[in-house]
């Protein structure tokens, strides 16, 4: 039995650039070229999703309404006004997941630069390593979890990280620090080779992007995407010594990031 060509027509689109899809792609699927699943999403994606790119040797993303509407907004955007926020919600299965890394991967094709937290519930939940923060005393780090994002983060924006400079000296150790005016990727580097001092790292690499982002003098657009971002503002199950619950607030990260958003 012979499929006719017309019918994958029906189902898929040959339009795989996010910036040209319309209501007219609508429930049909689009292909990402596997060399932006390595670079646009080094964390991976959901793993039902990995399971299906793998049996199938390719991965297609459904072009689904609330992320035509939220690239129409990001379009239209006047990014000279105050930060804009745009949240995507529904019931579970709904697609909220893929709709975001649909709307990441129109950021990353438009050359911005993409700061995604692909689950912010694992940054509360079954932490594999939790220490009292060196820099403040009322916080935890969690250097294994800060280490990966940085780690996947330079990959995702390895062409920013040697034009953006960095605005203060940052000092680690008696012994270590990173100066005024190093490149973003110098410190990145710093945060991935020494995992203990990773999650300050990461805490120096949103404050420096936080003060650039959209300035007009070799200024870039930041998008931050955070997945299960109500997680930054819920219980956590992780203990203290004295087997006390830790609030989010007090986790290096969960600190820094809601400074973003």
């Amino acid at each position: 039995m012979e499929t006719r060509p017309e019918t994958f027509s029906i189902f898929r689109t040959q339009e795989n650039d996010p910036a040209c899809q319309s209501e007219q792609h609508l429930g049909q699927y689009y292909t990402v070229p596997p060399s932006h699943f390595h670079t646009v999403f080094p964390h991976g994606l959901p793993p039902r999703y990995q399971q299906q790119v793998k049996t199938f040797n390719e991965g297609c993303v459904m072009v689904r309404q609330p992320a035509l509407e939220l690239i129409s907004h990001l379009k239209r955007a006047d990014y000279s006004k105050p930060t804009l926020r745009y949240l995507l919600y529904g019931v579970k299965g709904s697609g909220k997941t893929m709709s975001l890394c649909h709307t990441v991967h129109y950021c990353s094709t438009q050359g911005w630069l993409v700061l995604h937290i692909p689950d912010a519930h694992l940054w509360v939940k079954n932490c594999k390593e939790l220490l009292p923060s060196s820099y403040h005393t009322s916080r935890f780090d969690q250097p294994i979890q800060a280490s990966n994002w940085l780690r996947n983060f330079r990959t995702t924006n390895e062409h920013f990280l040697s034009k953006i400079k960095l605005r203060q000296r940052y000092v680690w150790t008696k012994r270590e620090s990173t100066e005024e005016g190093r490149p973003l990727g110098e410190l990145v580097d710093m945060g991935v080779s020494r995992v203990k001092s990773s999650s300050d790292v990461v805490g120096a690499v949103l404050k420096e992007l936080r003060l650039q982002a959209g300035g007009t003098e070799g200024g870039f657009r930041l998008a931050v995407a955070v997945d299960g971002v109500n997680g930054l503002w819920g219980r956590t199950t992780l203990k203290k010594e004295d087997k006390s619950p830790v609030a989010p607030e007090e986790l290096t990260l969960v600190h820094n990031l809601r400074k973003m958003i």
